[in-house]
């Protein structure tokens, strides 16, 4: 059968090699719209897809299946898939969200987060400042993502941690993000530092409340950008 001649090239390893494969695509492609990679609304093609990843058309589909029951895409009817785009209501629901989410987390790492791991949280903060120049934005919002996963990892709560990936609001602020601002709001770095002192002198209270004020500044930036 067509179907069944349709498979991965080299594929000897059996079911878990197939398995294997899918996953690796999975990441592939998350990984790439989580980056941006792809415009908001961009359709994905099938053969621009397999050809990247590697993978057969059954294998993609599978793969952009599951993403589209993630939510990372919607899926289109006999015509693979597009990304995902938020209406402004979306948006801002998702951020305010991730503002409760993630002000738990800081809470948690108040409590859990390691001297090395503090030590870590601060050397970020310090490169963020490097990036208070025109052309450093690229590099503080990758640091921004590395401050945000070290309170995350720090916290050591998988289900919040779980919670807070099934908001993608990576893909939020990728169409939204206000491309003529070319750096940072310097007091986006006071808030980093402010969340990174509750969690060094183990206050968790005082950790939520740091983390909930950064988020609900930069929420409130988007909402002042989109008049």
């Amino acid at each position: 059968m067509a179907a069944a001649a349709e498979t991965d090239a080299g594929n000897e390893g059996g079911a878990d090699s197939g398995a294997n494969r899918t996953l690796h695509a999975y990441n592939e492609l998350r990984a790439l719209l989580l980056s941006g990679h792809y415009e908001p609304d961009s359709r994905l093609t099938e053969s621009e897809l397999t050809t990247r990843l590697g993978v057969s058309r059954g294998t993609l589909r599978s793969v952009l299946a599951r993403l589209a029951q993630e939510g990372y895409v919607t899926a289109e009817a006999h015509r693979s898939a597009r990304t995902r785009s938020f209406s402004v209501a979306e948006a801002l629901e998702i951020l305010e969200t991730r503002e409760v989410l993630e002000a738990a987390l800081a809470a948690s790492a108040a409590t859990r987060a390691t001297d090395a791991e503090i030590a870590a949280m601060k050397e970020t903060c310090e490169r963020m400042w490097e990036c208070q120049v025109p052309g450093g934005r690229d590099e503080y919002w990758r640091l921004n993502h590395r401050f945000h996963g070290q309170v995350r990892e720090a916290a050591r709560h998988a289900t919040l941690a779980r919670f807070v990936d099934s908001l993608l609001y990576p893909l939020v602020m990728q169409q939204y993000r206000n491309v003529d601002r070319s750096h940072p709001r310097t007091d986006s770095v006071r808030e980093h530092e402010a969340v990174l002192a509750t969690i060094a002198t183990r206050n968790p209270e005082a950790a939520a409340s740091a983390m909930r004020h950064h988020l609900s500044a930069a929420r409130h930036a988007l909402q002042i950008q989109l008049g």
